[in-house]
């Protein structure tokens, strides 16, 4: 029987290239009953820890490789531009760069398979790969015959496809010289060198290959090898990789569906995992091709240990190591020597800091602090947590602001005794396993939040420790997600926008998870009925659409540098992984290998995130500190603060971490939270699915629902969140209690339920059942139990985070109860590029009675300040932050007043700052601001002087006189020559005029807003705002929603059908939105949609990113919207001040006004009320109306909605 292996073949890591998936390469090959199967994507190696770790799984050989590209006839150095086309056939055209296509190649480089024999190559391939990266990008990750000699041992090397080392002078007709390359390579790797020959039946390029390429190899003595250019695994899935393919374009306009589904940019449906069968008949005339891949298989036989850890080495200090014992048993080699001096440093750096941590050592406190440290030294991790405490304490030394804990490191005594975490895990009752099982071998996780602006240094600090070569970041892919693909796949296939936009949304997203496209059709209604929906034809491009997006889905579509993650490695990252260049930036390089592949090479890989909360917290401490003479720090903010807690319970929380949100800041005004575990327990609920437990939760804690177990032996896990399950150590506590599970068990079954391992999950439940019946807990509630967990397994949450989180919320919260004016001036600086962050801080500052100056070229400086020559202090708003200032402009002005003394007139400032850096652009955003009302009110009139006034300080400057020289002609009888140019009056701007833009330049309504005068008359009727939090709201569930705002950048636009619609941004008090009125609306209401119109909006909200888009059903001015909507007036009467004659003045209202609306009396008399409508009157509720209403009962004492 033949044998083949595919010894060509690109997954979707050949980014934009291929579609294959490796599972989709590792079956195909499993299915074909092929022994082996080899990756060769374009020039990375993105994807060989996956595929190998799945070959070896589905029990066939992993071969190794990478399609490289070299320099042909040049330095990988040389990258001068040297384009050729050479038209081979109709659709073949040789020599463009701007696809990997079978057919074409550039003279800039040429593709090269080489595929790893041993470990020797596999080593050689990650630097042959990094230096294509770090020395040879040109347009392509670029080698040369130089580093192909240099590193070529243990290394097969394949001609690849016609714009291969050889085939690509075929195709040009250059034969001398493709017999010479044939030869050069040849000398490189004499018999592992093959000349390789595809046939993809419709190239004209390969025909031409096929007919030389046999010849060279004879002449030089090489032997021939088949193979297919892989890229999808299915022959049907041609079409869906055309899409792929056409998806980086920015605009497919001009590409009609026809040409997307039949004119295929690679020429060929061929690139297909083909059977044994259908290579063997297509290489029938060649049977030594095939036998080749067979020979080449032997060759290769690599083997990785996937379970090594490739730490660097912890420099113990060497007076320690002198004075230590000598061990009990004798180490044999210098590795056990090493583990053996961190163990024991590590053993003297926690004990040590136990005794500092706390006041007194329980028995308890030291018999975890021992098993911890035990697990540590027998999973050789010592050394690991040596290297994460030096960065956080050298972090620390340099006043750099360090997070409590984060992720379930704040599980370790060990990392809270060594000054990883500031969390007392024996506190919260914490679990050890949660963060390092010692039943699970596998690299600890521990994730460091250090403030965002000084992250940068820490990372410095790990490559001056480390080397500069072994410290790298880590990539990460973005994928084809459902939603987006659907997007992509419609844009390519020219679907209308607004069409695809809307079926995008209904695709759910679960727990934060992403419903996936084949359940969506099955469990969706109105996704499925989308698809079977219209004529014949619109009803197969639908379907055509679902087919290929499914197909494409959770691919990658591109790749990035991990926000966070950094490796380290013993020596250089070359030496364990590859490298790549990132996108766009010069001399940035990251690994190739992601977070899980670094994990199975070996290396430690660390998250230093960056968190602007903690920047928030260090400068506040700074002001507060300085400003009051105290020497506070996050460690000595006391945790039982009652004033803090009186703040949660308030719901007084915008502006602290985590707890900002309006529906958080309600339920913490219900909740009354007392201490951190309260806290962490909203922290962990607080999120889609486990969010609608919270009522539960506190009607629980405040008596209104009983507290209840399944079973008694529940109670000690679920007591502190009143017998619901929260976190995901109560799901471990449960499995110990109930099952009698170890914890090392506990945190494989939590493990299995979140990653829904089915094979693992059925014997894990096996187990809980036999254990629970060993335990007395009957059969039937035992599987219930069970499957309570594993319905949580969806939404858990890790405690030791949540706690971790909550700590570092009550350090930002501390700081508002106790230092509201720093704390908020630093808030506001720290987001002063986010206005809707802006406009809230604003607000909050209204609320609690601190006035926020507006900006002031003679009080102002760059960033927002405390003002404290006031009783109750100010916080002056920051210059750079309104818009098109910036930082240097702003500098600008403060140094030369901080010189020179204030600004005496808006052409004194014209004259003194630096024009470059304050050019027009920027005073214009000054003059809407209203940064220059001090010395003159009128905007408008600065406004449109301007152009003059900036001209002639641009010629002022050019005068002696300017520079403190006395010219020849400077002066006239002690004048100067140059006149002081005299500023033409105008009409200020309006009100309105003047709060917009006021808006356009910071961002927000800052000293007035046009809807303001309104505010009480609208606040019964608004049920949503463009600030709320989209992530809140349950649109489905909205109905009809009614919004007001000012009417800005309208525009109207014609639809396909020739209608016109309306497409504007609504202001309300909050922030803005999107809003769409079609064709009847518009043309009904014509008049109201103007810019600037104040206007009362009722329609359908939809989810439009992290935003909120309103489809306008009906609008109106919002002088009359009342008179509109408006359907009962509720007037409160109290007799004590009813004056006779007041009954027939309202009788006289009600009787001159008759209308559809309601009037309720709310009638109060000595403690006791009551509430009566009319029966027989309604009234017409004008604005007239309600004035005079007001007058005779008062402001207060009315109410309509």
């Amino acid at each position: 029987m033949q044998e083949f292996i595919h010894l060509h073949n690109h997954t979707h890591f050949s980014l934009l290239d291929a579609i294959s998936t490796v599972d989709g390469l590792v079956n195909a090959a499993v299915e074909n009953n092929m022994k082996a199967v080899a990756l060769t994507d374009h020039g990375v190696m993105f994807g060989v820890m996956e595929f190998y770790k799945k070959c070896v799984k589905k029990g066939i050989k992993p071969i190794i490789g990478f399609e490289a590209y070299v320099a042909q006839g040049s330095s990988r150095f040389d990258k001068t531009k040297r384009n050729e086309k050479v038209q081979i056939s109709e659709g073949e055209e040789i020599g463009t760069d701007n696809t990997d296509g079978l057919s074409v190649t550039n003279i800039n480089y040429a593709h090269l398979i080489l595929l790893a024999k041993n470990e020797t190559g596999y080593k050689n391939l990650i630097k042959l790969n990094s230096i294509g990266f770090t020395e040879g990008y040109y347009y392509k990750p670029r080698i040369d015959l130089e580093v192909l000699n240099k590193y070529r041992e243990g290394i097969v090397a394949l001609s690849a496809c016609a714009g291969g080392v050889i085939s690509c002078y075929i195709v040009r007709n250059n034969i001398e010289k493709a017999y010479e390359m044939a030869g050069k390579y040849k000398d490189i790797f004499g018999d592992d060198f093959y000349c390789e020959i595809q046939n993809h039946l419709t190239l004209e390029s390969e025909k031409m290959v096929l007919r030389e390429m046999p010849k060279i190899a004879r002449h030089h003595g090489l032997k021939l090898i088949a193979t297919n250019d892989v890229h999808y695994i299915k022959k049907e899935h041609a079409v869906a990789h055309n899409i792929y393919l056409h998806i980086s374009a920015r605009n497919n306009k001009n590409i009609d569906t026809y040409s997307i589904t039949n004119n295929l940019r690679y020429g060929t449906d061929q690139i297909y995992f083909k059977s044994t069968q259908e290579m063997c008949e297509l290489f029938k005339d060649y049977p030594e091709a095939i036998k080749s891949t067979l020979e080449v298989t032997e060759k290769c036989n690599l083997t990785l240990d996937t379970s090594r850890h490739y730490m660097p080495e912890f420099p113990v200090p060497e007076d320690f190591v002198s004075e230590l014992e000598k061990p009990k048993v004798e180490l044999k080699s210098r590795e056990e020597v090493i583990f053996y001096n961190l163990d024991k440093y590590l053993e003297k750096l926690a004990h040590t800091g136990l005794k500092k941590r706390l006041k007194e050592v329980t028995k308890e406190a030291l018999e975890r602090l021992e098993y911890e440290l035990s697990v540590i030294s027998k999973m050789k991790f010592s050394g690991y947590f040596l290297i994460v405490q030096d960065f956080i304490n050298t972090a620390k030394s340099r006043g750099i602001l360090v997070g409590p804990g984060r992720g379930s490191a704040a599980g370790s005594l060990v990392c809270y005794a060594i000054g990883i975490t500031n969390v007392n895990p024996l506190d919260y009752n914490l679990l050890f396993e949660r963060f390092l099982n010692p039943a699970r071998v596998s690299m600890p996780d521990i994730d460091i939040d250090f403030q965002d602006d000084r992250r940068d240094e820490v990372i410095q600090y790990a490559k001056e420790k480390y080397g500069e070569n072994s410290v790298a970041q880590i990539v990460t892919f973005n994928k084809l997600a459902p939603r987006g693909v659907l997007k992509d796949v419609g844009r390519v296939l020219n679907f209308p926008f607004n069409e695809i936009n809307d079926l995008t949304k209904l695709v759910p997203i679960l727990f934060g998870k992403v419903k996936p496209l084949s359940e969506c059709m099955k469990e969706v209604p109105d996704f499925s009925k989308y698809f079977n929906e219209g004529a014949a034809d619109k009803k197969l491009d639908k379907r055509n659409l679902f087919e290929y997006a499914s197909v494409l889905e959770n691919l990658n579509k591109n790749s990035s540098i991990h926000a966070s993650g950094i490796v380290i490695a013993p020596s250089d990252v070359t030496d364990y992984v590859p490298l790549s260049k990132v996108t766009g930036e010069d001399n940035v390089f990251c690994t190739q290998y992601d977070m899980n592949s670094l994990e199975d090479a070996g290396l430690i890989k660390i998250d230093f995130l960056g968190l602007k909360e903690l920047k928030v917290i260090g400068q506040t401490l700074d002001l507060v500190n300085k400003k009051y003479n105290l020497n506070l720090t996050p460690d000595t903010i006391p945790l039982d603060d009652e004033k803090t807690y009186e703040l949660f319970s308030a719901g007084s929380t915008i502006g602290i971490f985590q707890f900002s949100k309006s529906k958080m800041r309600e339920y913490l005004s219900k909740l009354k939270p007392k201490n951190i575990n309260d806290l962490a327990a909203m922290n962990a609920l607080y999120r889609p699915g486990p969010m609608k437990l919270i009522p539960d939760v506190i009607d629980r804690r405040f008596g209104r629902k009983p507290v209840t177990y399944m079973h008694p032996l529940m109670e000690k896990a679920l007591k502190e969140t009143y017998g619901i399950i929260v976190y995901q150590e109560q799901v471990m506590q449960i499995a110990r209690d109930i099952a009698g599970f170890s914890m090392s068990q506990a945190d494989n079954m939590r493990k299995a339920m979140g990653k829904k391992i089915k094979e693992k999950m059925e014997q894990i439940k096996g187990e809980f059942i036999e254990g629970a019946v060993k335990n007395n807990v009957k059969k039937e509630l035992a599987k219930e139990i069970y499957n309570l967990i594993l319905d949580f397994a969806d939404y858990g949450f890790n405690k030791s985070h949540a706690v971790a989180y909550s700590i570092l919320a009550f350090y930002t919260a501390y700081l508002k109860t106790h230092f509201p004016l720093e704390f908020l001036a630093v808030s506001m600086e720290c987001r002063k590029d986010n206005e809707s962050d802006l406009a809230l801080f604003a607000d909050e500052c209204k609320r609690m009675g601190i006035k926020l100056v507006p900006p002031d070229i003679n009080l102002s400086y760059t960033d927002f300040r405390v003002k404290y020559n006031t009783d109750s202090g100010e916080i002056l708003f920051g210059l750079s932050a309104i818009k098109g200032v910036g930082e240097k402009a702003a500098d600008s002005i403060t140094d030369e007043r901080e010189k020179n003394g204030n600004f005496l007139s808006f052409l004194d400032f014209l004259k003194r700052v630096d024009l470059r850096l304050v050019n027009k652009a920027t005073v214009e955003a000054l003059i809407f601001s209203g940064a220059f009302d001090s010395v003159e009110p009128n905007r408008r009139k600065l406004f449109l002087n301007l152009e003059r006034a900036t001209t002639y300080a641009q010629r002022y400057k050019e005068m002696p006189e300017a520079h403190g020289q006395e010219g020849l002609f400077s002066t006239v009888q002690g004048g100067r020559v140059m006149d002081e140019v005299k500023l033409s009056e105008y009409e200020d701007f309006t009100e309105t005029e003047k709060f917009n833009h006021e808006k356009s330049a910071i961002g927000f309504y800052l000293t007035g807003h046009p809807l303001e005068k309104y505010r009480d008359r609208i606040k019964n009727f608004i049920t949503l705002s463009f600030g709320d939090d989209v992530s809140e709201i349950e649109f489905e569930q909205l109905g009809t929603v009614r919004m007001c705002g000012v009417i800005n950048g309208l525009e109207i636009k014609l639809s396909k059908s020739n209608k016109k619609f309306a497409v504007f941004n609504l202001i309300d008090f909050y922030s803005s939105g999107e809003c769409v009125a079609f064709s009847s609306l518009l043309e009904s209401k014509e008049s109201v949609f103007k810019n600037d119109n104040l206007v009362f909006v009722q329609g359908k909200a939809e989810e439009n990113g992290d935003k909120i888009k309103l489809i306008v059903e009906d609008i109106m001015p919002i002088e009359s919207f009342q008179e509109k909507i408006a359907t009962n007036i509720t007037l409160n009467i109290y007799e004590k001040d009813f004056q006779p004659g007041m009954a027939d003045e309202l009788k006289k209202i009600i009787d001159d006004n008759p209308g559809n609306c309601n009037i309720f009396f709310h009638i109060v008399n000595n403690g006791t009320s009551r509430v009566f409508r009319l029966k027989d009157d309604k009234i017409r509720p004008t604005s007239e109306v309600i004035e005079m209403l007001k007058n005779l009962v008062g402001e207060n004492n009315i109410k309509i909605n």
